[in-house]
């Protein structure tokens, strides 16, 4: 389980960066306070990865007797995600505009606005992914805290910068990583590592 978290964590906090989420916790800090932006998010990743670990665990339960074509599969579903990063994912003016113009509960507003964007969003499928092959448990709370703490870390930056994380850096380093991470399971599941 230790490992599962340990690696969901990493790989979602990778995929956050320089995700539309990381945009829409910005702008909605910019109207409520951190700590419920951050709470609505928590709740809203919660629900969502939930439902991804459970199709990942049903996927990998129902094939367990192919994780070597399991493992492939994953790993060519990574060079997807490095190729979509590579890609960039915006914000755009109507999203941000809703952001802005929230009104009532900052959680619910945060909380549904997350919801709705995370389906079928990268992070969701890279958490789908992940628990194929491990630990359940360990890949939910994992990529709940790599996803909440990438999001935190673009509020404070934000407050405190005043503007955008380098774009360019983090989407290359972002890439790079589901690329290599992309391979290892591909290499994994021909049987040229261990």
């Amino acid at each position: 389980m230790f490992s599962a978290l340990v690696l969901s964590t990493v790989v979602i906090f990778v995929a956050e960066l320089g995700d539309k989420s990381q945009l829409m916790a910005m702008t909605f800090a910019t109207r409520y306070r951190a700590r419920d932006v951050i709470l609505g998010i928590t709740a809203a990743t919660a629900v969502v990865h939930l439902a991804s670990v459970g199709i990942g665990y049903f996927i990998g339960a129902s094939f367990e007797r192919y994780q070597g074509p399991i493992a492939i599969a994953a790993g060519i579903a990574f060079l997807g995600f490095a190729a979509w990063t590579l890609r960039g994912d915006e914000l755009t003016d109507e999203e941000a505009q809703k952001a802005r113009k929230a009104k009532g509960s900052a959680l619910l507003a945060v909380g549904l606005a997350f919801f709705l964007a995370e389906l079928g969003d990268k992070t969701m499928l890279a958490t789908i992914t992940l628990a194929v092959r491990e630990n359940w448990f360990g890949t939910w709370i994992g990529s709940t805290v790599g996803m909440v703490a990438a999001d935190a870390l673009a509020i404070g930056v934000g407050a405190l910068l005043g503007r955008k994380l380098p774009e360019r850096v983090i989407k290359y380093g972002a890439a790079a990583a589901f690329a290599i991470f992309g391979l290892v399971l591909i290499a994994e599941g021909a049987g040229w590592l261990g």
